[in-house]
């Protein structure tokens, strides 16, 4: 959830005061303080986990589109986690993964666009393979995009990936 709000923060998009200055992992983070915003956002998260944990879930986009509905920018985060590893994670070595992730991600601001005040943002999940809708209430929350969006080739810029056991992500 601290990485799409970072992520969502970085293009100031929102009022100065919609966003509040945390700590976490020892690090500054942003937290949503408007309570639509993060509630948005923490159910996108709790929707996705069960997906994740499955290994449904390939990637997860932060798409920013201009008033026509023209996709403008993208935050794609990559997952893997490898299920096998279980209880046996070495947790300083995952956190240590994580506080550069997010070390990176709070400088990407310079690599991002400036993007028009009127532009609207979705959260996209990439799926291995379509979820059973009679399997997880979970599956209800998600609907199948637009393909209109996928018709031009993006400029991908990578910004940052980690791979610690069990845990991979890649932004770009």
């Amino acid at each position: 959830m601290i990485i799409w709000i970072m992520g969502l923060w970085s293009f100031d998009l929102f009022p100065l005061g919609a966003f509040e200055r945390r700590r976490y992992m020892n690090l500054v983070v942003h937290k949503a303080k408007h309570p639509e915003l993060h509630d948005y956002i923490h159910s996108a998260v709790n929707g996705l986990f069960s997906f994740v944990e499955k290994g449904l879930v390939d990637r997860v986009a932060v798409i920013f589109f201009g008033s026509d509905g023209t996709p403008l920018e993208r935050y794609i985060f990559k997952l893997q986690v490898n299920q096998a590893y279980g209880s046996k994670v070495d947790e300083n070595d995952l956190v240590f993964s994580l506080r550069s992730f997010l070390v990176k991600l709070s400088v990407s601001k310079a690599v991002s666009s400036l993007l028009p005040k009127d532009c609207r943002w979705e959260i996209t999940a990439y799926f291995r393979a379509l979820p059973q809708a009679s399997a997880s209430k979970d599956s209800e929350l998600w609907i199948p995009t637009d393909t209109k969006q996928w018709q031009q080739p993006p400029l991908i810029t990578p910004v940052k990936s980690m791979n610690s056991e069990p845990l991979g992500l890649q932004l770009y």
